[in-house]
C-alpha cells in the first residue's frame, strides 16, 4: 500500500470519527430555543438601533420571552402596534406607555449667543467637550459639530446651517436615544411627543448664576421662578438654577411660556395665539 493512500485512510478516519464526536456533543448539549423568539423576531422591525435597550431585535426577543412582565420594555421603532403584536405572541397583557421623541434644549442661536472665539481642532462634539467649553461664553450650549447626526440611525437630525443647532425630523424620529447618548453637553432628552405632537419644555441647560446665564445668552433660564409660581399643575421644578418641566405633570396650559422673561421655555405645535386689539 502507498504512502499517499494510506495517509488518506488515516484522515479519513479521523475525519469520520471528529464528525461523530461533533454530532453526539451536538445532540448532548443542545440547547433548545423558545419558539417564541423567532416568532417576535419576524414580527419586530429589524432596525437593530438599540433603543430598547438590548443589543438588537434577536436580543429584545430573548429578553420579551424571559421577562416576566413586559410593561416596561418597549420598541422605539415599531411603537404600541409592534408591542401589541409581541403581547399577543406572548399571551400577556401590556400598557404601553405614551411615544417619546427627542428634543434639543438648547436655544442658543447664532443671534441668542454669540461667538466669542474659533475652534481649530477635531470637529467632533466629545472631542471639543473635553479640551474647551466652547466657541461661546455659554458652556452649557451646543457645540454644533454633529455628533448627534452621525449617531442616528434613521436621519431624524440635522444641523441647521442658519441657528447652528440640531434640529429633530418629528416624522423620523423614533426615540431610539442614540442622539442622547451621542451628546456630550447632555442637551438633547427624549420627552412625550404630547397630543397631535404638542410639547413645553425649557430650552435650556445653563446652570450658572442668573447674572452670568444671562452673559452668555439672551434665552437662557435665570431661576427667576416665575414659571413655577404660575404653574397650576405643580409641573415645573428648579433645581442648580435651572427650571425643568415634567411632562407627567404638564398639562400645556403654556402659562409658564408666556410668563417666563427670557422666552427660555418654549412651545412646539400649538397654534399661533390671536391677538385681540382694544377698540
Amino acid at each position: 500500500m502507498s504512502l499517499i493512500l494510506l495517509s488518506l485512510i488515516v484522515l479519513g478516519a479521523i475525519g469520520a470519527i471528529a464528525s461523530f464526536v461533533l454530532f453526539f456533543v451536538s445532540k448532548k448539549f443542545r440547547v433548545e430555543e423558545d419558539p417564541r423568539i423567532s416568532q417576535i423576531i419576524n414580527v419586530l422591525p429589524g432596525a437593530n438601533c438599540g433603543g430598547c435597550g438590548f443589543p438588537g431585535c434577536s436580543g429584545f426577543a430573548d429578553a420579551l420571552v424571559k421577562s416576566d412582565t413586559i410593561d416596561s420594555m418597549n420598541c422605539p421603532v415599531g411603537g404600541s402596534e409592534i408591542m401589541n403584536n409581541v403581547a399577543e405572541i406572548l399571551g400577556k397583557s401590556i400598557e404601553v406607555g405614551s411615544p417619546k421623541i427627542a428634543v434639543v434644549r438648547c436655544n442658543g442661536t447664532c443671534e441668542n449667543r454669540p461667538r466669542i472665539n474659533q475652534y481649530d481642532g477635531a470637529k467632533t462634539c466629545t472631542i471639543a467637550s473635553n479640551l474647551y467649553s466652547g466657541e461661546t461664553a455659554c458652556s452649557y450650549g451646543c457645540l454644533s459639530y454633529g455628533d448627534c447626526v452621525k449617531a442616528c440611525p434613521f436621519d431624524a437630525i440635522r444641523i441647521n446651517k442658519a441657528t447652528n443647532l440640531p434640529e429633530v425630523d418629528e416624522e423620523k424620529c423614533v426615540a431610539c436615544g442614540k442622539c442622547v447618548d451621542a451628546c456630550p453637553k447632555l442637551l438633547i432628552e427624549l420627552r412625550k411627543k404630547g397630543p397631535k405632537s404638542k410639547r413645553v419644555y425649557v430650552a435650556c441647560r445653563n446652570k450658572d448664576k442668573p447674572a452670568v446665564a444671562m452673559k452668555s445668552c439672551k434665552v437662557s433660564c435665570i431661576s427667576c421662578k416665575k414659571c413655577v409660581k404660575v404653574c397650576a399643575f405643580d409641573a415645573i421644578t428648579i433645581e442648580n438654577n435651572l427650571a425643568f418641566v415634567d411632562d407627567n405633570k404638564c398639562r400645556l396650559c403654556r402659562k409658564c411660556v408666556s410668563e417666563c422673561p427670557n422666552s427660555a421655555i418654549i412651545e412646539i405645535n400649538f397654534p399661533q395665539k390671536k391677538h385681540v386689539e382694544n377698540v
